[in-house]
């Protein structure tokens, strides 16, 4: 018997350890080519926001640029085989001094594009404005403290506000640090990036950020001049322009695009497991998804195998609501999983046998940023309304989707909406608790005091071994098992670029190290 389901598909088818030590921060390619002496462009899949102050957004696309521009304590590679390594920046060394205390060496002779010397002052200004919760990017797990010991030696402190110091390790590779001056100034840190890193900040032409190369880099003047950020919504516009030498690398790539670039000799496809999921978020604040009964009733309603199927290489396998690339990853024993005996027991439990008595549910899908949305949204559809969930989709453009994504009082719009969620750093919390905990609910609206229990239990413990123990036992099955969204896949991030660019890192969510870049 053939269902709805496989007809659609058939359809679519057609069409660590927690370590201190120094580790070498010279892991990147050496370049053998000499430059072109032209800047170097990227077609990126996201518009940016117009406001350069780094708290203000959670835009993948601007933080992509925010990375050429801006210096940070620490990288992290965050490499499959080990995601927990980070690479040191602009600190030297990273310390614990006690349960409330991380002790953080910076490195001397590093000055912000402006030429004002960085020192610890700017630490503490970065640390302490981004952690402040009316940050619209309120990625942290709380506010912090940062004491100056002297102008290259800080203290990052969070006793006052009752969690342990050691989650900013991993923070470290993530919080952008900017000039205590400009943080004092938010007219002039929204205006204009002012970093530390291999690439100035020049100009905003439309959708063009343009970047020049910064000749006092403390690891030395990069060899291409510049770096040219180009928004282009679509895949195929993004493809076609570099077929046709219109840019240098292009990003978000499909099955098809990866089969067309893959046959010209001319350039080079990289693909890397990432940070991000890809979620389908539900509404918890509202009804009917207020009920985890109904929600674990969609979850076991969907065959995360059929999507899989149609995102070909641009996703893989994940069995929680983490990446496999961050700390305290693990495969969660009872991941809800497709079942539809399971999905209609549940809807019966909670009073709509066979989803009689439901309301429609909007759901909102997104197209041209991450691959095939429109494709397997339509499928999802499918599945969900087999178990009879009446489901209104809605595909939009980005802007108008991204417009639409976050909670709000009342509840956020529509039913559900379906969102990655890609950060740069190992920190799990930076996924869970910024949108599982009801002190942020960023997308679901969810209040859920045993998922908040299990939160703060991991964010508290006493050593980072515990931690580990407390995210793979408690706290990722008790997500699971509550379900304010379903983690659907990983996302394989899939770049191509001519042969003639070498000597550039990737980063596993979507930024580049091109300090040590060269176009032939």
């Amino acid at each position: 018997m053939i269902n709805r389901r496989d007809l659609m598909l058939g359809a679519l088818a057609g069409a660590g350890a927690f370590g201190f030590g120094r580790v070498n921060p010279d892991f990147l390619v050496s370049s053998a080519f000499a430059a072109e002496g032209r800047p170097l462009r990227f077609l990126g899949a996201e518009a940016l926001t117009g406001n350069w102050d780094p708290t203000t957004h959670t835009n993948l696309g601007q933080l992509i640029v925010e990375g050429f521009v801006f210096g940070y304590l620490t990288r992290a590679p965050m490499k499959p085989d080990n995601p927990e390594e980070l690479v040191f920046e602009l600190a030297e060394s990273l310390k614990p001094i006690d349960t409330y205390t991380l002790e953080v060496k910076l490195r001397k002779g590093v000055k912000f594009h402006d030429g004002t010397p960085f020192t610890s002052a700017d630490v503490k200004a970065t640390y302490e404005y981004g952690s402040q919760p009316d940050r619209p990017a309120q990625w942290y797990p709380g506010q912090v403290k940062v004491d100056i010991v002297d102008e290259h030696t800080c203290h990052i402190n969070t006793k006052d506000y009752g969690y342990p110091a050691a989650l900013y390790y991993y923070l470290s590779s993530f919080l952008p640090i900017m000039a205590a001056k400009d943080v004092a100034n938010k007219a002039q840190l929204s205006a204009r990036m002012n970093g530390t890193g291999p690439f100035k900040y020049v100009d905003q032409k439309g959708d063009t950020t343009i970047l020049a190369a910064n000749t006092d880099f403390i690891f030395g003047a990069p060899k291409i001049p510049g770096v040219e950020y180009h928004f282009v919504g679509d895949t195929t516009t993004r493809t076609l322009s570099l077929l046709n030498g219109q840019a240098d690398i292009i990003e978000r790539l499909e099955q098809e695009q990866v089969d067309t670039i893959a046959k010209d000799d001319r350039f080079a496809i990289h693909k890397a497991v990432s940070v991000e999921n890809k979620y389908l978020f539900f509404r918890c604040s509202k009804k009917p998804f207020d009920d985890p009964r109904i929600r674990l009733a969609a979850c076991h309603s969907i065959d995360r195998k059929q999507i899989l199927e149609i995102l070909g290489v641009s996703g893989t396998f994940s069995k929680a609501h983490i990446s496999p690339v961050k700390f305290g990853y693990t495969e969660v024993a009872d991941y809800p999983e497709y079942d539809p005996d399971k999905a209609q027991a549940l809807l019966a439990e909670a009073g709509f046998p066979k989803g009689e008595g439901l309301p429609e549910l909007t759901y909102y899908s997104s197209v041209g940023f991450y691959p095939k949305t429109k494709e397997y949204a339509e499928l999802i559809t499918g599945m969900l309304e087999e178990q009879g969930f009446k489901v209104n989709l809605q595909t939009l453009e980005v802007a108008a989707w991204g417009n639409l994504l976050y909670d709000k009082p009342g509840g956020g719009e529509g039913n559900m909406i379906d969102c990655g969620w890609c950060t740069g750093s190992p920190e799990p919390d930076l996924v869970i608790r910024t949108h599982f905990h009801s002190s942020s609910k960023r997308i679901t609206g969810i209040v859920d005091k045993e998922i908040d229990a299990v939160l703060d239990k991991e964010r508290n413990a006493a050593s980072i071994e515990e931690r580990k123990k407390i995210l793979q036992t408690e706290t990722l099955p008790t997500i699971a098992r509550k379900a304010p969204a379903l983690a659907l896949f990983t996302s394989v991030f899939i770049h191509a670029y001519s042969k003639k660019l070498d000597g550039l890192y990737i980063y596993p969510n979507g930024m580049q190290d091109m300090s040590k870049a060269n176009l032939a």
